[in-house]
């Protein structure tokens, strides 16, 4: 009579464990490449939204889960070989199942969404190529290890031969992300940078509603916040006061010392106010002329009945 092989709690926990990090492992590598792509080859049509590629995520998620993920099935490979009936544990045999139906899925959504982009006529750039064959590569290496473990014809060679690949392979994304996108210390530097856009941003609107009320620019930073304006008008970065230069009646400068070239993609043209303002800018010094159009906030005539 054939004993059932019972699923206990670590067998249950190590199974689990071991399918999640390998779901979240590669959804931050394909996020890596699809960040990379679109940095390296960028749209040159369409509406694009400011900001950095951050690649700081998936790069951490990546480091921490892809050791997991090994560790975790030299585990389980290591009980299966004392106590080989464990490879037939429902709970392993219903992950691997799933593990297949989603990398099988993601294969099908990937060629179909090849497939409409071209009978829909639209433009298959260098970028979307990469990106589906992002998907296709990772989705097939997943599909067949799991189809060859299913069938039993993994062997400790040939997943040390699996383990050795993807290393090498999370490895290079990494080092193509950083030489595409900078270092860390870039990656910091863009966002103060970004900081500083959204400080100067916000002491526009601060500058834009103080002359909407009292028909006149402030003096100066101190003026604003005497009239209960809040702004952060102090640099994060090096702690010192950006540049507020009243040049007339309405008009004024806001500068400010930035850390790198303004990336010409992704670019928006950021809504402040009553105004359209493009914050683009060189390293260094960069100020920004801002113009107070008097006829949107001039007050109307009130209208007397008699």
């Amino acid at each position: 009579m054939e004993t059932q092989t019972k699923t206990s709690a670590k067998d249950f926990f190590i199974n689990l464990g071991a399918i999640v990090a390998l779901g979240v492992f590669i959804g931050n590598l394909i996020s890596l490449l699809f960040t990379i792509i679109n940095k390296a080859y960028p749209l040159t049509t369409g509406y694009n939204y400011y900001g950095s590629y951050s690649i700081s995520f998936p790069v951490a998620s990546l480091i921490i889960f892809f050791p997991i993920y090994i560790l975790l099935m030299w585990l389980l490979e290591r009980g299966y070989f004392t106590e080989p009936e464990k490879r037939h544990v429902g709970i392993r045999k219903w992950l691997t199942y799933i593990t297949l139906f989603l990398a099988g899925l993601a294969l099908a959504g990937d060629l179909v969404t090849v497939l409409y982009y071209f009978i829909d006529g639209r433009d298959i750039t260098t970028g979307f190529i990469l990106k589906a064959l992002s998907v296709l590569v990772i989705a097939l290496s997943v599909f067949f290890y799991y189809i060859y473990d299913v069938l039993g014809k993994t062997n400790s060679a040939s997943r040390k031969i699996w383990t050795v690949v993807s290393a090498v392979v999370i490895l290079a994304c990494i080092v193509w992300g950083f030489s595409v996108l900078g270092s860390p210390r870039t990656q910091q530097l863009l966002k103060y940078d970004e900081q500083k856009v959204v400080d100067l941003q916000n002491i526009q609107n601060s500058i834009q509603n103080f002359y909407s009320a009292k028909g006149v620019l402030p003096k100066d930073f101190t003026e604003l916040s005497t009239q209960n304006y809040y702004i952060n008008s102090i640099d994060s970065q090096t702690q010192k006061l950006y540049e507020y230069i009243k040049t007339g009646n309405t008009t004024y400068n806001l500068c400010a010392e930035f850390n790198k070239e303004f990336d010409p993609y992704p670019t928006r043209s950021m809504m402040v106010g009553y105004g359209e303002t493009i914050w683009t800018h060189q390293a260094g010094r960069v100020c920004f002329t801002q113009t107070i159009n008097p006829n949107i906030y001039s007050r109307p005539t009130p209208i007397q009945i008699r």
